[in-house]
């Protein structure tokens, strides 16, 4: 079939995890980003490949600034700087290109898909990864805008609150740093900053595309955590946490507080749990169980596809988020899916 033209259909799911038939080529992302769902199938329907629709869909995420939270102006760190982290990783080849803390360079993505092509590593991190862009011909720019500017101004207003430091003096909880480790006895506890009960602080986009020959790729892209401490990378250029892909088995990526979401590795977890004959959406929900045995209060979403093209979605319950929105593209269908949250 021909593009299913884009229509403003939201799909209202009561399971708790959701299963769906199996249809190729597929396209399926987290949250409600359309624009990079638009483009990913669109490349598909111009003769793509799923590794090649992925990185397309994820780069106009780039460019659009998807919800604040992916690319270039979005929750700067501490020091106010916005840094970038993706990756991309091949089904077929078992290939993966990532990036974590990439500073000054506007398409995540992009650079992250140099590494798979143009080394043979699957990681680059920080300044160097910069480096590494700019010899690869990417621009390099700064990454504030008024936004991001805005946000720091007002952290610092408040007294850097929340942070997430913890254990050091001067008292995170009242003050800005610079800070120290305290002497003594750790704290024991565990718990998260306020700010990570906005689900809405880690909106990383996360997708999964099936081409028509069955060949599967995913991939992921964000700006990262509000506030995070700098030289912090998330879950998100992870291989087996934010994404993971085999094309005979499936996929999945993953969203979510990223710093306790990269610890069970989901989406790896959840590929193995389809290679063992598990639908996709119990894929899902065994996968965030898991992870909600140790943290139950802990936001996190999944997207999971099987190599047939069939798709499930599960998320573990907030007190600020019971349901998941994700998008879904297939010869069938082109809508906005929510899912109730376990």
């Amino acid at each position: 079939m021909g593009s299913p033209g884009y229509v403003p259909l939201i799909l209202a799911l009561s399971a708790s995890c959701f299963q769906a038939d199996a249809q190729i080529p597929l396209v399926i992302a987290t949250w409600p980003n359309q624009v990079a769902v638009v483009e990913a199938w669109s490349s598909l329907q111009s003769g793509s490949c799923a590794l090649d629709a992925v990185e397309k869909g994820l780069h106009q995420c780039e460019i659009d600034q998807c919800r604040g939270s992916v690319g270039y102006g979005g929750n700067p760190d501490e020091h106010g700087e916005t840094t970038l982290d993706a990756m991309i990783m091949n089904g077929d080849t078992m290939e993966v290109g990532g990036v974590g803390q990439l500073r000054r360079i506007k398409s995540a993505i992009r650079v992250a898909r140099a590494v798979m092509d143009h080394t043979s590593h699957s990681l680059l991190v920080g300044e160097s990864a910069s480096e590494f862009a700019q010899n690869m011909g990417f621009l390099s720019e700064d990454l504030t805008t008024n936004i991001s500017l805005s946000m720091h101004v007002k952290w610092l207003n408040q007294r850097c609150q929340p942070n997430f430091q913890k254990n050091v003096v001067p008292n995170p909880e009242t003050s800005c740093g610079p800070y120290k480790p305290i002497m003594g006895p750790l704290s024991k506890k565990h718990g998260i900053p306020a700010l990570i009960g906005n689900v809405h602080n880690h909106d990383t986009i996360g997708m999964v595309v099936i081409d028509k020959t069955g060949s599967i790729a995913a991939g992921t892209s964000t700006n990262g955590l509000r506030h995070k401490i700098p030289g912090r990378v998330g879950d998100s250029p992870i291989v087996g946490a934010g994404a993971y892909a085999d094309s005979t088995a499936g996929a999945a990526a993953a969203t979510g507080i990223g710093d306790i979401m990269m610890r069970f590795v989901p989406s790896y977890q959840a590929v193995e749990y389809m290679r063992m004959g598990i639908e996709p959406a119990k894929a899902c929900q065994k996968t965030i169980k898991r992870i909600q045995k140790y943290y139950p209060q802990i936001f996190g979403a999944l997207i999971c596809a099987n190599r047939t093209g069939g798709y499930g979605v599960a998320c573990s319950k907030t007190p600020k988020l019971n349901q998941f929105h994700f998008m879904v593209y297939n010869p069938l269908k082109a809508s906005e899916e929510i899912v109730d949250c376990i």
